[in-house]
């Protein structure tokens, strides 16, 4: 019986697994469908009532809408806004500028910029945006994409100033800086080999590492320490930006610093588009992302003072009429999503963009993300009803019965799959953040471990989701090349996937968890 319940338990997760790789339907009516499925399952196999899954469904469109959507819309309203401005074009010379060595300029625009992008906004702009880049200055489309879909996993737990990791301490109710620290921990090793692995496929080999090792290191480490420390004890939200703004500074000063005599490797940069960038000039083209950084830093717990009576203006809800309903707590002012609006709309007037058009922009962003806001809204409105139906329960019964103390070893791999069928790291945390924390709890396992471990996988599945691919590709001018994106990124994926499980299993043996 337990094999049935855990197979119909399953079923919203194979709907999903079917209908976006194989019947390559739209995620927003995919993830509606797997609400449909899920509703009536609760109702019919599980046996709650429908005021419960009405109101657990519910619970789960609150969560999503706020704090989730409020900072991913946030945030695309700040990067379209720069794109109506013309600043992003000052952005790009200033990046584009810094040397003539390719591998070099990779590894500022896609590592350190693209891992900036994804920290502020997320959702294939750290993709996006520095595979255009890179294209525009002369780089091969195809190797582009790929370098910049591998570059673009770990930091996906970090993403939308942090959405993935807070929606998993939302869902599961573990302390939101211990889950963070221990991402960091757990992905160190696969993000050390990134800017590796993203040299050789910029460079089309090995040989392309020869003379270049030192200044990989120099990116890798300034961006890892930052990243760690912020993750650990500031907690998700700055963690990419702090690692990648600490990232870009260090690998401009040392590309300026460092000769690199490789003619292989040699581009033409944009240095004719700094003519006429001033100083002034350049500080406006970054205003709204230095408000947004100086706003999360000093109203985060660093900043008591600030941050304390900000925090305390919130609303305690319960939505889930249900037994042991979860409490959400709503806070008004001292949440990202706001936070970025007000740095978006500041960092607006300083490039001189009146408000009205600035309200139009933001109109766009609501308007154009639509189907985002859908998914996201079914996918939370899922996991709320597989959780308080008892369905992930049963999932995580056969997982323990079947794996036991081996489980960990599979864990990353649960968060790939979830990141491949979702192409977000928040959704896949709202499948699966609950399930990977109730096994845990089973097996004796530390839940923030595995609650990290997902968080890694599902970074890990975006590099070969259709929506990546598909963003990677209309950025660059791709369009039907998609299998041959996929062919080159799937093997890292695989590998990235097989470490992690490695490091989520041994690791705890150490006593470093």
């Amino acid at each position: 019986m337990n094999l049935i319940m855990f197979i119909l338990a399953l079923l919203p997760i194979i709907w999903l697994i079917a209908a976006m790789s194989v019947l390559k339907m739209p995620g927003y009516k995919a993830c509606l469908i797997a609400l449909a499925i899920t509703f009536i399952e609760a109702l019919g196999l599980w046996h709650m009532p429908i005021a419960d899954a009405t109101s657990a469904a519910v619970e789960g469109i609150a969560n999503a809408l706020w704090p989730i959507i409020i900072v991913i819309l946030a945030a695309l309203f700040v990067y379209n806004l720069t794109l109506e401005t013309k600043a992003m074009d000052s952005i790009k010379a200033m990046l584009a500028s810094v040397s003539t060595d390719k591998r070099v300029l990779m590894l500022i625009i896609a590592f350190g910029f693209g891992n900036f992008m994804e920290g502020m906004a997320g959702f294939g702009t750290a993709v996006a945006i520095p595979a255009g880049i890179l294209v525009g200055l002369g780089f091969d489309p195809l190797l582009s994409v790929v370098s910049c879909l591998v570059i673009n996993s770990t930091p996906t737990a970090f993403g939308s100033v942090g959405v993935p990791t807070n929606t998993m301490a939302n869902i599961t109710g573990l302390n939101v800086v211990a889950i963070s620290g221990k991402v960091a921990l757990i992905q160190m090793a696969v993000q050390f080999i990134i800017p590796f692995i993203a040299v050789i496929i910029i460079g089309k080999g090995t040989k392309a590492l020869k003379g270049l090792i030192p200044f990989i290191l120099i990116a890798d480490l300034s961006f890892i320490i930052p990243e760690f420390i912020a993750a650990g004890f500031i907690g998700p939200d700055l963690a990419d930006i702090l690692g990648a703004i600490v990232s870009m500074a260090v690998m401009i000063i040392a590309a300026m610093k460092m000769k690199f005599n490789n003619d292989d490797y040699k581009v033409k940069t944009s240095k004719d588009n700094l003519q006429g960038l001033t100083f002034i000039k350049a500080l406006k083209a970054w205003s709204p992302f230095i408000f947004i950084f100086l706003f999360l830093l000093l109203s985060s717990t660093l900043v008591p003072f600030i941050h304390d009576p900000l925090a305390g203006i919130h609303s305690k809800i319960q939505f889930y009429t249900g037994k042991n309903p979860a409490t959400l707590t709503f806070y008004w002012i001292n949440t990202p999503g706001v936070l970025i609006l007000l740095a978006g709309f500041i960092g607006g007037l300083i490039q001189g963009i009146n408000i009205p058009s600035m309200f139009k922009v933001l109109g766009h962003t609501i308007t154009s993300n639509i189907k985002t806001i859908l998914t996201i809204c079914s996918v939370l409105a899922v996991a709320k009803i597989m959780g308080y139906s008892g369905m992930i329960g049963d999932i995580a019964k056969v997982l323990v019965a079947v794996t036991g103390i081996f489980f960990p070893f599979i864990s990353p791999l649960i968060g790939t799959i979830g990141g491949f069928v979702t192409g977000s790291g928040t959704s896949t945390t709202a499948l699966f953040g609950s399930l990977q924390v109730q096994t845990a709890q089973a097996i004796g396992a530390n839940r923030e471990w595995l609650a990290a471990a997902n968080l890694m996988g599902a970074g890990l599945g975006k590099m070969i989701c259709p929506q990546s691919i598909a963003i990677g590709t209309a950025a660059v001018g791709l369009g039907g090349s998609e299998s041959q994106i996929l062919s080159k990124t799937v093997k890292w994926t695989i590998l990235f996937t097989v470490i992690g499980g490695i490091v989520c299993f041994l690791l705890p043996m150490t006593g470093l968890i």
